[in-house]
């Protein structure tokens, strides 16, 4: 089992990424003119993978996602015994920011989840009407890749200081890609929170986005591993301050005095 403080983080990393990224779509979004559009939220849930990642990557690997966690555990990284357990802090993370939000909106004086509450949804309840098949091909395609690019910039040769951005960089051009398809998922815990207080079509449609991002690790994974032959695995996920590598001391060398 992952131990106490490896949840926590967990937990504190969901509950931020979906308060950073849904919060972002909820509340500040909407406003005409004004809002941060498609683009914003893309940065938003970028940012949150960012600062999590220099916060507690030492501690747990800043997974913040049951499908990244599985490709991790697929490649070695972890444990599978600690699969569960990092799920278990995910989602509960993501549903006790999802709560919060949820209280903070019902302040407007219009409050409504009619729009969605920032759900992940097909057909009708996508943001650009596109069909099931559709957005399950889109997001088995994003997690498979945000896995290659997760598994690939963390591999001991990477420059390590670089991986939470580079992680980062590509969560938000896969929320360019795809919020017009699915509203973007890639995580299962981040579409779990938001569904259970919309309730109705969002818990109905929610096993595309626990079984699309699932396969797309999976797929990610083995991809990572078949490029990478002899992958060098260090254990976790993000690790942004590794200690230098140890130098080897020169052997002494003796001096002989010169001959008069």
């Amino acid at each position: 089992m992952l131990n106490f403080r490896k949840m926590i983080a967990e937990f504190i990393g969901t509950f931020w990424l979906v308060l950073g990224g849904c919060g972002s779509a909820v509340l500040a979004a909407a406003y005409p003119g004004l809002g941060i559009g498609f683009t914003g939220v893309s940065i938003a849930f970028g940012l949150t993978i960012v600062t999590m990642a220099y916060s507690i990557g030492s501690i747990s690997g800043c997974h913040l996602n049951p499908a990244v966690s599985l490709g991790l555990a697929i490649s070695g990284r972890i444990k599978w015994i600690e699969f569960p357990s990092y799920l278990i802090a995910q989602v509960f993370g993501a549903i006790v920011a999802s709560a919060i939000l949820y209280f903070i909106f019902t302040g407007k004086a219009d409050f409504t989840t009619i729009g969605g509450f920032a759900s992940n949804g097909y057909g009708e309840h996508s943001p650009g009407g596109f069909s099931p098949i559709s957005g399950f091909v889109c997001e088995i395609v994003m997690t498979a890749i945000f896995l290659f690019v997760i598994l690939s910039v963390t591999d001991s040769k990477a420059p390590a200081a670089l991986a939470p951005i580079t992680i980062g960089l590509c969560l938000t051009l896969i929320h360019l890609i795809s919020i017009p398809v699915t509203n973007t998922s890639v995580n299962p815990a981040r579409s779990t929170g938001p569904a259970l207080f919309v309730g109705d079509w969002a818990l109905e449609q929610l096993w595309l986005f626990w079984v699309a991002p699932l396969l797309g690790a999976t797929l990610g994974a083995l991809l990572y591993n078949f490029v990478h032959q002899n992958p060098h695995k260090p254990l976790g996920g993000i690790k942004p301050n590794p200690a230098p590598p140890a130098r080897a001391t020169p052997p002494p060398t003796s001096k002989v005095p010169p001959q008069k």
